[in-house]
């Protein structure tokens, strides 16, 4: 017969799963900073030049309808837009970095910190999947709804917890 899990257990589940969270919100830190490094070093550089050969090296064509978009894209990019991406990629990398860290650690604020900040994101995410469903958008919103929940779950249990502590006799 199985056996429920213990208190203990369940906290070291928990705990590995909140760590998996913060992994992955590393994992996006990351690839922001990339990014933003990526808009700094295209500062005083022909950025139209530099999506050409992006096309070119994954040979596609500039005759099609979605290169032009990329192109023209590209041309209208300037230094002043390039420095406020870095910006604005720098201060969300800084946010995933505290959660993940809060989220490793296991601190409470960093659970309402993913709660909040991946709520924020869902109506995003749905509006793109009404543009069209792809494997990626659905993955991204699955997955992201998926972190929600969860953080829902734990930061109920923990209050639970909590009140079922100071409600106990000494």
């Amino acid at each position: 017969m199985h056996q429920p899990p213990t208190k203990s257990e369940a906290h070291r589940r928990q705990r590995r799963v909140l760590q998996a969270v913060a992994a992955f919100e590393f994992f996006k830190g990351t690839f922001v900073v990339l990014m933003g490094m990526c808009a700094l070093a295209l500062v005083h550089r022909d950025v139209w030049l530099y999506a050409e050969s992006l096309l070119a090296l994954l040979h596609i064509s500039t005759d099609r309808r979605s290169a032009q978009m990329f192109l023209d894209f590209a041309d209208n990019v300037t230094d002043a837009r390039l420095w406020a991406a870095a910006r604005i990629a720098f201060a969300y990398a800084l946010l995933r970095f505290t959660e993940a860290y809060g989220l490793w650690k296991a601190r409470t604020w960093a659970e309402w910190v993913a709660l909040v900040s991946g709520a924020l994101l869902l109506p995003l995410e749905i509006r793109e999947l009404m543009r069209g469903l792809t494997i990626l958008r659905s993955s991204l919103f699955v997955g992201n709804l998926a972190v929600v929940l969860y953080m829902l779950y734990v930061i109920r249990a923990n209050r639970r917890e909590r009140r079922a502590a100071t409600s106990m006799p000494s």
